[in-house]
């Protein structure tokens, strides 16, 4: 057969989808003293954030306005009022962008030139407290409307006009409402706000992490990603598919968005697939549900990890909240490996041959570039604080890029991974920042337990309507948010109601947790899958359903380690531990079956049905589900098996 070549996407078309589909892209591009400018503010931030990460964060109020006078005032030089005017060539930036850059300088000094003045006072606010902090609330919407996108801002605003329309909301909506002052003062004056939490994370460990990306990239350890990928799957069944799931899986240990991963690593794997005779949705699909579960994958988890360490309390550790995500999201890789592997089997298609695969000893020479992220790891596991791990992670980054020259970071490198880190941090800020303005709300009108109550009296108190209402609001609410301010609004809307029901907080977290990322490849608002049909050719609103079928796992775990935590290593031992890891993927290959129609050979529409129903209860960790499924596993397996060979069956065609 004659090899015809992969026709990649260039870097201006990988450059137009990240600005299509991801807000963060849209940068202008600068040249001359504005660039300068730019380059100067993007690396003061930085060596800012490993300043106070070497020698002690400041006080509150003060570390997290300065981080976020930064973030505000380069996002409005860096960004745009309006979308797709950041083109090559656009030297200069408008009037009014100018003066909102000063002054969010003048809303990140304001706490550091007047602590002492601002905290004798207290709730008592001047005119200038007033001027300054309804600046910083609508500076605060204004960026993150550029930077991140329109569906958090607006959330963000209708929590604001709720907090202030509290008398005229119906039932049991209704509360006192908050004056304008008082919304300013809990707002900015307080650390319940704009300053509270998920910014103070912003303002330490993500940042931190988010320059260790920054190295990595240096490194080019993301084109090492899809070569070790390549290599470990690429002459299996269908192995480019495999490919994109292992390399997106890599990937989102340095990617805190779905859409960046899509377009930076589907760029090569999906013209792969295609090539090998995958139809275009699919290919486009097993790109976004992978990128997708990159933010699901520990150890970083799309920086969500950290939030949770300071939103859920109760003692838990980074630790226990990467341990305990670490099954599901091994199911859910191995729920779309699965697919693709009956998928590439029902149409007939091969692996890589030996001249398209790269040479494996030159690939596991470079072997070394995983080592700072299993650095993170081990220090992480050794009990060491988030923030010293991060700096050492990014030391041994910059030790281990030098072992060879084509890795050698330099201090050129080094100097233009701080700037870029900073500018990856920018939306990021942004996110936190308005996310902060919602919990001040629910926390200042009680509107998170009138919402779990509101949904616990819609279910009638019980768990499975329950979890389907807080499914479809995770969902809702997750629709073109990034990560970080992704779980920041599901946890505190969507996670009381289960809480409320006895079921233990982590659990709740990562349930809402979950369904918030899989927004991203759930159709109507599939921002991962449009991306990738961007790359691919394919129809988005097909590739949407299609990246949602093969991101089942996610739609199936969090509904079973709610109701029995087992699966995430709650309150079990190591052999029944190891019992439910090997149930639960057999339950997945039965599902994959079940949903793809092909196991050893192509299955009747019954076999599907209790394919799918052995799955589900071999995922379920207890007993008798376990042991009715395992036979219902055996029993098909074996149908499988003899059917095969009485009466093999040629696969479909590629066109099927």
């Amino acid at each position: 057969m004659e090899e015809t070549k992969i026709e990649t996407i260039t870097s201006e078309e990988q450059q137009e989808l990240l600005e299509k589909y991801d807000p963060e892209a849209g940068t202008r591009k600068f040249t001359g003293i504005l660039k300068w400018i730019v380059f100067i503010g993007l690396l003061s931030f930085s060596l800012f954030q490993l300043y106070t990460a070497v020698f002690g964060v400041f006080t509150a109020q003060i570390q997290r306005s300065i981080h976020l006078g930064f973030a505000l005032a380069l996002i409005f030089i860096l960004f745009p009022a309006k979308k797709g005017t950041a083109k090559k060539g656009k030297v200069t930036i408008t009037w009014y962008d100018a003066i909102l850059a000063l002054l969010s300088v003048g809303v990140g000094l304001y706490w550091p030139l007047n602590i002492n003045e601002l905290v004798l006072r207290v709730s008592d606010l001047s005119t200038m407290d007033m001027f300054f902090g309804i600046s910083a609330i609508l500076l605060v919407l204004e960026a993150t409307r550029r930077a991140v996108g329109l569906p958090i801002t607006i959330i963000a605003v209708v929590f604001m006009a709720y907090a202030m329309l509290g008398p005229y909301m119906p039932g049991f909506l209704s509360h006192r409402g908050l004056r304008l002052e008082k919304l300013v003062q809990t707002m900015f004056f307080t650390t319940e706000g704009i300053l509270g939490t998920p910014l103070a994370v912003s303002s330490t460990f993500i940042f931190l992490f988010l320059l260790f990306g920054a190295f990595l990239v240096k490194t080019g350890v993301g084109q090492y990603f899809n070569d070790l990928a390549v290599s470990i799957a690429g002459k299996s069944v269908g192995g480019p598919a495999k490919v994109a799931i292992f390399s997106s899986a890599l990937q989102g240990t340095i990617s805190g968005s779905s859409v960046a991963n899509v377009v930076t690593s589907g760029s090569f794997t999906i013209p792969m697939m295609k090539k090998l005779g995958y139809r275009k949705e699919f290919a486009g699909a097993v790109e976004a549900a992978a990128s997708t579960g990159g933010q699901l994958m520990p150890p970083i988890m799309g920086a969500a990890a950290f939030l949770m360490v300071e939103f859920i309390g109760n003692g838990i550790t980074y630790w226990d909240i990467a341990k305990a995500a670490a099954i599901p999201a091994v199911l859910y890789f191995a729920g779309i490996w699965i697919m693709t592997h009956f998928e590439a089997k029902r149409i007939g298609l091969r692996g890589l041959t030996k001249e398209e695969m790269p040479d494996r000893k030159e690939v596991l020479k470079k072997i070394y570039l995983l080592v700072p992220i299993l650095a993170v790891v081990v220090l992480l596991m050794s009990g060491m604080s988030v923030t010293r791990a991060a700096l050492w992670a990014i030391v041994v980054t910059v030790v281990v890029s030098a072992i060879r020259k084509e890795t050698r970071i330099g201090l050129v490198g080094i100097i233009s991974a701080l700037v870029d880190g900073a500018r990856t941090a920018l939306a990021v800020a942004a996110a936190t920042a308005a996310a902060g303005m919602i919990v001040g709300v629910v926390t200042k009108t009680g509107l998170g337990l009138k919402l779990a109550n509101g949904l616990l009296d819609l279910s009638g108190g019980l768990i499975l309507p329950t979890l389907f209402f807080t499914m479809v609001a995770a969902i809702v609410l997750g629709m073109g948010s990034p990560t970080t301010a992704n779980y920041v609004i599901t946890s505190t809307i969507a996670a009381p109601a289960i809480i409320l029901l006895g079921v233990p907080d982590l659990s709740a977290h990562l349930f809402v947790f979950y369904f918030g990322i899989v927004a991203d490849v759930t159709p109507p608002v599939a921002l991962a899958a449009f991306a990738a049909a961007g790359v691919s050719g394919g129809e988005p609103i097909r590739t949407g359903f299609q990246s949602a079928r093969l991101a089942i796992a996610a739609f199936i775990i969090p509904y079973i380690f709610v109701l029995s935590p087992e699966l995430l290593m709650i309150d079990t031992t190591v052999p029944r531990t190891l019992w439910v890891v090997a149930t639960s993927l057999m339950g997945m290959i039965a599902i994959g079956a079940g949903m793809i129609g092909y196991w050893m050979r192509s299955t009747h529409w019954i076999e599907r049905i209790l394919a799918v129903a052995a799955g589900l209860l071999l995922i379920y960790p207890e007993g008798y589900s376990d042991t009715i499924g395992l036979v219902m596993f055996i029993g098909l397996l074996v149908m499988q098996y003899v059917i095969k060979r009485e009466n093999p069956r040629k696969p479909a065609t590629a066109n099927s």
